[in-house]
């Protein structure tokens, strides 16, 4: 009886909106957690009857859950300091992998790292990411897990430097003034002290002799060795005439007959840069006494991973022991075409379906994907005065279609009650 079947259907709508309100209030401190709402739509039974102005008669049959919707904005967003952490400011999923191999999408950033240094979910899926080589991300490579603990940094040999310094005017031919040194890295991250002489060779002119200890050589031996010589030039404003092969000056270790260097490390090229960033000449002929003021070069040892942050691209910096900084790789960020479409597999965890469509893999600030914020989580986006407001509606339209049953029944008592 449609007296019956109409009230059972409001009772059953209001029970999944009941349903829909309860989870949502108990995901209150769920990170990432995305608010349900339940839409409704009525029921009809068309009949072929019309009336006098021809209209059609149309009675309601009671009512259905239409959708039951996610609620994708954005949540309130709150630090940690916890390294592993990270939150989604904008659209996009974090990819995540399960043992199974299958690839889940979640916003809850909560990550940790396991046993073995990977970043993972609370669930165990590994954070998917693109792999970084010697601090290098490579974008077009297949995604992979990210790995943040029990990282080794390679030793990256020298193979520029530079010396800022100034050579007094006036000196003495002859004479020889305080050397510059420096310390260069080898292919093995062993360290080299390279010492660069200056004798004034008179009438604004300088000769160079660059040495490394015998000691570092396959040769061995006790003092120096010396690796390359030269003279450098000055104009009367004390400027540096650059050399007519540019503005570097070429150094191998070893050179000339001498085997290679001690450690069993790579033959070093190096390249002695005159001029800075801005093309200013680094080396001087003043008044001013002559002395060292700076020294730069681009080689560091190897070295273990002392902590990392994730930036808001996705590039996950590491600080090693060496005191470099490289990047260990860079956070995947996934968008679909329908976010509604999704399917809600658990663990704050999504998978595509043929509604939402396939996943668009990339990295974050790029296609319309918000920025990852480090250290931080996304919280659940359910508001409670507005659940509980809900919760008041639902409980009403469970009562009322409670007490349409309830009369009904009534009704139904009396009429029997007639024919008896």
């Amino acid at each position: 009886m449609a007296s019956f079947s109409i009230p059972l259907s409001g009772l059953t709508a209001a029970q999944s909106q009941l349903t829909a309100v309860s989870n949502n209030l108990a995901n209150l401190n769920t990170d990432g957690y995305k608010d349900q709402t339940v839409s409704f739509s009525d029921i009809f039974a068309q009949a072929s009857e019309s009336n006098g102005a021809g209209d059609p008669i149309q009675t309601g049959s009671g009512v259905n859950v239409a959708a039951n919707d996610y609620n994708f904005t954005e949540g309130s967003i709150s630090s940690t300091g916890v390294s592993s952490n990270m939150a989604l400011s904008g659209d996009g999923f974090f990819v995540t992998k399960d043992a199974t191999g299958q690839l889940d999408y979640t916003r809850a950033g909560d990550f940790t790292t396991n046993n073995a240094g990977y970043l993972t979910s609370p669930s165990g899926g590994l954070v998917l990411g693109y792999p970084a080589v010697n601090g290098v991300v490579n974008t077009t490579a297949a995604l992979q897990p990210l790995k943040v603990t029990d990282v080794t940094s390679p030793a990256v040999a020298t193979s520029d430097f530079t010396v800022s310094a100034n050579l007094q005017a006036g000196t003495a031919s002859g004479t020889s003034v305080t050397p510059s040194s420096l310390t260069v890295y080898d292919s093995l991250g062993q360290t080299h002290e390279l010492s660069i002489s200056y004798t004034s060779a008179g009438n604004n002119t300088w000769n160079y002799s660059v040495t490394v200890p015998s000691s570092d050589l396959s040769s061995g031996g006790t003092g120096t060795t010396q690796v390359a010589s030269g003279t450098l030039s000055f104009n009367s404003s004390g400027q540096l005439t650059l050399p007519s092969g540019g503005n570097s000056i070429a150094i191998s270790i070893p050179s000339g007959g001498t085997s290679g260097l001690a450690d069993g490390a790579s033959a070093m090229n190096l390249s002695w840069n005159l001029e800075d960033a801005s093309g200013n000449p680094t080396l001087t002929q003043t008044a001013a006494a002559s002395g060292t003021s700076a020294t730069t070069q681009n080689g560091y040892s190897s070295g273990s991973l002392s902590s990392y942050q994730v930036e808001a691209d996705g590039t996950i910096q590491g600080t090693f022991s060496s005191g470099t900084t490289l990047a260990l790789g860079q956070v995947a960020v996934a968008s679909f075409a329908n976010e509604q479409g999704l399917s809600n597999v658990g663990s704050n965890a999504f998978q595509p379906t043929a509604a939402s469509g396939l996943a668009v893999i990339g990295v974050a600030e790029n296609g319309g994907r918000g920025s990852i914020v480090g250290g931080s989580v996304e919280g659940s986006n359910v508001d409670i005065s507005t659940e509980f407001a809900k919760l008041i509606v639902a409980q009403q339209a469970y009562s009322a279609n409670a007490k349409s049953v309830t009369t009904f029944n009534q009704v139904s008592q009396a009429t029997i009650a007639m024919l008896q």
